[in-house]
C-alpha cells in the first residue's frame, strides 16, 4: 500500500446542496482491495472537539474525480487502521 499525504483544497456539495471546502489529508491505493482512497476533512469538529475526518473511493486518473462510498466493513478496518497508525505516530 502507497501513502502519499497531500495539502490540496477541494469542493463538494452536501445533501442540502451546499458548497462545502474540504482539505485532502492523505491518497492511498489499497493492495487489498485494488482501489484509490482519500482522507479528508471539512475542518468541523465534534462534541468533543475532534476534528471530523472522512473517506471515499475515487479515481486518480481523472482530471476531476468523483468520489464514491466506501462499500464494505473491510475497507472501513483498512481506512482505519492507517488513521490509528498516523495517531500513534504524532
Amino acid at each position: 500500500m502507497e501513502e502519499k499525504k497531500i495539502n490540496n483544497e477541494f469542493e463538494i456539495f452536501n445533501d442540502k446542496g451546499e458548497k462545502i471546502t474540504c482539505n485532502a489529508l492523505f491518497t492511498f491505493e489499497s493492495d487489498e482491495t485494488g482501489k484509490n482512497y482519500i482522507v479528508y476533512t471539512d475542518n468541523t469538529v465534534d462534541n468533543e472537539g475532534n476534528k471530523k475526518v472522512y473517506a471515499s473511493t475515487f479515481d486518480p486518473t481523472e482530471e476531476n474525480p468523483v468520489l464514491g462510498p466506501i462499500e464494505t466493513e473491510k475497507e472501513w478496518n483498512i481506512i482505519e487502521d492507517i488513521l490509528n497508525k498516523l495517531q500513534d505516530n504524532k
